[in-house]
């Protein structure tokens, strides 16, 4: 496709984009992608399976009453068509559903803005999205929303989340029955007949290739013929829930790429967006940017991970955006900045303050320290402080928050406890602040590393039956069935850990779990801590402290026994 400019062209149910290298054709007014078209390959999206395909919003939400994580699915379709922007180097679409109480029950009681973003001679475009709920609007939950692309199932085989994880992935039809053989929950299938024998064996299951927030940058597939890629680039978590350290969806089997925006995946119920009546809230989800790159040579097909790594960077660098013309996004001028050092005082390590070194500290709604692993409605800003505890957050929406950070190696969770208000253009220093872990006394005795992980702790290896290959020499904790490893290793008595003599990286299994007893029954299992206080202090109180990495459907009871 040779460049020809900028050109627009609407019809009655269909509008496209031809910017000289990349062609996108959206169904007017509901906004759904259906094809682009790029180096050679008519349409990068799949257009013949049997329920989704080509590139879409979507969302799924509950009535009130609900108490579970998942309700109606619902691919957004718009109602209107509006071109916001166009010139011969930018055009802005806006397609909006509107909501009235005839739909009620039908669809979530959103005013929906979506917006597409294309320049000339780029190879791709952006989208973001306002979503309002206002007050003549009834209580809901929203659950889940994102934007998600199916990709031609003939051209994207190679998956690429990070530079050690990515791989050649088995099909769609790999999953299916026969082919496939459905393990403990839907997401896993262990596939017996795939297309490709070499996958024979293998587990596939979407949750493997997830990732942290704060890793979760760009991901994607390449097609090998022609050499093309496909890449989701995510500049900014501000609008992301939960924090830098939730894990979600990158890209997975069908193939598919999601950019993921609002989910309560590894979370729970705590992280769904619940609305009271008549509760007034915006947000704004994105720009996020979906990227396309090519090469000339076949064997240097995998060389297209390093150039998306490379956009990527150029649009963390670019963030924030000056190009949405939405008032609800602000320019860089319309934003603030925090900065301070962080230090920590523990008087049983050191007499002096450390420097809160490599901790992650963050602005997000005032609330209770840790509270931020929570929040669901607004936006949040993180950064991690250098070698001395000094930290610089920038690009702040205006607005009221709370300071909140995490250290590696200390329990706990530090909060500022002054409310912070930032206004347009403002630069706040806070100076040196002190983060005091909880601690009652000297520590006697202490298992693994407070640093919201598990990695330390043994990890045992996969079920042969039950292997992703991938990760055969790496991030073991994602195989598959690893917990019922542990009823393998203690098949009648539970784990036994005795300071002094064991080694958590051998003894203490990575995740507190129960034993199988039978088909879907389950006992809960009884960990023991044996330690010995040579001098104990019989008037005095000791203290166990519990730091918990996750959790979920769980209930930890703690007890003693004094032996003399």
């Amino acid at each position: 496709m040779s460049s020809t400019g900028l050109l627009l062209n609407a019809q009655n149910d269909y509008v496209v984009i031809n910017n000289g290298v990349v062609e996108i054709t959206w169904t007017n007014p509901g906004g759904i992608i259906k094809g682009i078209k790029y180096k050679g390959i008519d349409n990068l999206l799949e257009q013949k399976n049997k329920d989704l395909n080509g590139g879409f919003w979507d969302l799924n939400w509950s009535e009130p009453s609900s108490t579970k994580t998942r309700g109606k699915f619902d691919t957004i379709q718009g109602t209107d068509l509006q071109v916001i922007v166009e010139n011969e180097e930018q055009i802005e679409l806006s397609f909006t559903r509107m909501w009235s109480p005839e739909v009620q029950g039908e669809q979530a009681p959103l005013y929906i803005d979506r917006r597409f973003v294309v320049f000339r001679d780029v190879p791709g475009f952006y989208s973001y999205a306002i979503f309002e709920h206002t007050k003549d609007m009834p209580a809901f939950h929203l659950n889940t929303t994102r934007i998600a692309f199916m990709l031609n199932k003939e051209k994207f085989h190679y998956m690429v989340i990070t530079d050690d994880r990515q791989r050649f992935m088995p099909s769609a039809e790999d999953r299916l029955p026969g082919r496939g053989e459905p393990l403990a929950y839907p997401e896993a299938v262990l596939l017996v007949d795939p297309i490709e024998p070499e996958f024979k064996g293998e587990v596939d299951d979407k949750y493997q290739y997830s990732l942290e927030n704060k890793d979760n940058q760009v991901h994607g597939w390449i097609s090998f013929d022609p050499p093309v890629g496909f890449w989701q680039i995510t500049p900014s978590n501000e609008f992301r829930t939960g924090g830098p350290f939730k894990q979600d969806l990158t890209s997975h089997v069908n193939p598919t790429t999601l950019a993921i925006f609002l989910t309560s995946h590894y979370a729970g119920t705590e992280l769904l967006v619940k609305f009271e009546t008549g509760e007034e809230w915006k947000k704004v989800l994105g720009p996020v940017f979906t990227y396309f790159n090519s090469i000339s040579d076949k064997d240097m097909a995998l060389s297209l991970w390093d150039d998306a790594k490379r956009q990527m960077n150029e649009e963390v660098q670019s963030w924030p955006y000056s190009f949405p013309t939405s008032e609800e996004f602000p320019n860089c001028d319309q934003r603030g900045v925090v900065r301070g050092r962080l230090l920590v005082q523990d008087r049983y390590l050191s007499k002096e303050n450390l420097p809160g070194k490599a901790a992650s500290v963050g602005l997000a709604a005032p609330g209770d320290a840790g509270s931020w692993q929570r929040e669901n409605k607004g936006y949040q800003f993180w950064t991690m402080t250098d070698e001395d505890g000094c930290f610089v957050i920038k690009n702040i929406r205006a607005g009221s928050y709370n300071l909140y950070g995490v250290v590696p190696g200390f329990i706990g969770d530090y909060k500022y406890e002054v409310v912070i208000t930032l206004t347009e253009g403002c630069d706040i220093g806070l100076g040196e602040i002190v983060y005091e872990p909880p601690r009652d006394g000297p520590t006697l005795w202490e298992i693994g590393i407070p640093d919201r992980s598990a990695a330390e702790f043994y990890i045992p290896d996969p079920n042969p039956k039950y292997v992703n290959k991938l990760y055969l020499n790496q991030d073991k904790f994602r195989q598959y069935g690893l917990w019922e490893r542990y009823a393998e290793l203690y098949p009648e008595n539970d784990l036994v850990y005795t300071v002094g003599v064991s080694d958590y990286q051998k003894d203490w299994f990575f995740a507190q779990v129960n034993r199988e007893i039978g088909d879907k029954a389950y006992q809960s299992t009884t960990w023991q801590i044996k330690f010995k206080i040579d001098n104990v202090d019989q008037g005095g109180s000791y203290t166990l402290r519990v730091a918990l990495a996750a959790s979920n459907h769980a209930e930890l009871q703690v007890s003693y026994k004094y032996l003399t």
